[in-house]
């Protein structure tokens, strides 16, 4: 009996030690986010560049040398594929984006995406003042998904960069960038489980100015 004890309380002390060894801290998940980032990178045969070469370019990335920029600010890697036509948001305007997506999660693989049908389209509500942008989804998949119109932070990284408007000619392009968010400036279920989501997006005007 005595020995029985022995053994139930030793198995009692290992029990924490062991269930320590299957959890994972923070500084555990981050890691794997890195991981899984640059893995992504290397796979895909990305190229980053600095944000100084960025601007030195003239805040675009070169698409046939496959390049992202690495935003120091908040950790976004970005591709701007095309600027787009129009002109910028301007400064105290409040503007009514169309918005397409496709979204991948880096880790588990699921996809999110309302690209497909032409009439499946998300409205997003941008506010810029100064230099800060602001914005809200309106309408459309995303709010039925994640019940929120919170739109992520990293979502919102390539707006300075890019011109609204509506195609005129044959020549012309909406808005279109790649994005690599952390989980820091991504949606709701990259926030509670360390996820970086991979995005493309485009950008266009609901209404012409």
């Amino acid at each position: 009996m005595r020995k029985l004890i022995t053994v139930l309380l030793v198995a009692c002390c290992l029990a924490p030690l062991v269930g320590c060894n299957d959890y994972e801290t923070y500084g555990d998940q981050k890691e794997k986010e890195r991981k899984a980032i640059r893995q992504f990178l290397a796979d895909s045969a990305f190229t980053v560049i600095s944000e100084q070469q960025f601007h030195e370019q003239g805040d675009v990335t070169d698409v046939s040398k496959r390049e992202f920029v690495y935003m120091n600010d908040n950790g976004v890697y970005m591709q701007i594929v095309h600027k787009g036509c129009g002109t910028p948001i301007a400064d105290g305007e409040n503007s009514d984006l169309l918005v397409r997506f496709v979204e991948v999660c880096l880790l588990d693989s699921t996809v999110f995406y309302n690209d497909v049908n032409p009439y499946d389209v998300d409205v997003m509500n941008v506010r810029r003042t100064g230099n800060s942008f602001t914005a809200s989804f309106t309408s459309g998949s995303w709010l039925s998904v994640y019940k929120s119109e919170t739109v992520p932070a990293g979502l919102i990284v390539p707006l300075p960069y890019l011109n609204m408007g509506r195609p005129r000619s044959a020549d012309d392009h909406i808005a279109k960038v790649r994005l690599i968010v952390p989980h820091t400036q991504g949606n709701s279920n990259a926030s509670y489980y360390v996820y970086p989501y991979y995005y493309e997006i485009s950008f266009q005007r609901k209404t012409d100015l």
